[in-house]
């Protein structure tokens, strides 16, 4: 099997790709998705995130303004909460491609923002990097209304730059001109894997 690592800073585009890799019936591991749900009424992570930051769980939940608020531009803190969260998803990340292997997947998509900055690169067989020019890409994180500007400046500086990523990449994925010319790029690319 074939384990493709798709990654891009906030706002590149991600979850678009992992749509059309879904649509071709390419199973996605959500790096993201699955730190949600370990963050959620009974997740696997809320006591201990309660316990290393406390105030920022209600109710059995992770309020994640509170959490955003309490790691970002506090390096320590941020290191503190990923001991807590990265083995955890790894630990799922694994059981996802036994279960791929298994159900006879020839190819499976590892969605991880920060692939490169985890050494994630060294667990996959073809990186993919999502890449838009940064205006899109601010634009795109403003819409959200998940965080304000100086938090969203803050994760994308905390992110490996684009330039960099791309450079690692063994297909970049443009997906600043349209969702068209993205989706194509991303079928050229199952099409040559396939082969």
């Amino acid at each position: 099997m074939i384990v493709i690592g798709l990654t891009g800073g906030i706002g590149m585009g991600k979850s678009t790709a992992a749509a059309v890799f879904r649509g071709r019936f390419v199973p996605v591991f959500d790096a993201d998705a699955e730190v949600h749900r370990m963050q959620r009424r009974g997740g696997a992570a809320v006591a201990a995130i309660g316990a290393a930051f406390p105030g920022t769980v209600r109710d059995d939940v992770v309020d994640r303004a509170r959490l955003r608020a309490a790691v970002l531009g506090n390096p320590p803190a941020l290191r503190r909460l990923e001991a807590l969260i990265h083995p955890r998803v790894r630990q799922a990340e694994r059981r996802f491609l036994a279960h791929a292997r298994r159900a006879g997947h020839p190819i499976a998509v590892l969605d991880i923002p920060l692939l490169f900055e985890t050494g994630g690169a060294a667990r996959v067989d073809h990186v993919v990097v999502v890449s838009a020019p940064a205006d899109v890409q601010r634009n795109r994180v403003r819409r959200r209304g998940h965080m304000d500007e100086a938090q969203a400046a803050s994760v994308i500086a905390r992110q490996m730059p684009d330039a960099a990523k791309r450079a690692r990449a063994d297909t970049v994925i443009r997906t600043g001109l349209s969702r068209f010319h993205a989706r194509r790029q991303i079928l050229r690319l199952l099409e040559t894997l396939r082969r």
